[in-house]
């Protein structure tokens, strides 16, 4: 039986992604995404507590990330976990847990004076796409109220 790693989260961004280009045009984003939780304790107070996840964009997607996004920004994503393990310096065995990113959403509303991917005219359309995801919104979807074929 095959296994299922998937990731869903919705947080903001911890700093501007770190962007690297390496041989072969190929890019790789690293960001860091702060998800909190709220709950009240037993004296009724709110206490929040925030989860630090350290994502990894490839090529159009770490391009996309960036040219637009930017500390403090809202976004969801879905990915998976993955793993690095090394050995470092000091001959220890290390290892790094972080989210590869498979699609990710801007939320929110953008900074004044800039503009978003789907209305960037210069943006080429795979960075465009990477970015979509089932909760994006884009302007593609057209619901037509006229008639069809469906039978409901």
């Amino acid at each position: 039986m095959a296994g299922v790693n998937k990731v869903i989260l919705l947080g903001n961004l911890g700093a501007d992604p770190e962007v690297k280009y390496l041989e072969g045009d190929k890019a790789v984003a690293n960001i860091s995404l702060a998800t909190t939780e709220s709950y009240m304790d037993k004296s009724g107070n709110r206490v929040d507590q925030t989860e630090w996840h350290d994502l990894e964009m490839w090529d159009g997607q770490a391009k996309t990330a960036e040219k637009y996004l930017k500390k403090g920004m809202q976004i969801y994503i879905e990915g998976k976990i993955k793993s690095d393990k090394w050995v470092d310096e000091q001959g220890q065995n290390r290892k790094k847990t972080k989210i590869r990113v498979l699609n990710f959403t801007m939320l929110g509303g953008k900074p004044e004076g800039e503009t978003s991917p789907a209305q960037a005219s210069s943006a080429p359309q795979q960075a465009r796409a990477s970015s979509t995801g089932p909760m994006s919104g884009t302007p593609d979807m057209v619901m037509d109220d006229g008639d069809d074929d469906l039978p409901f």
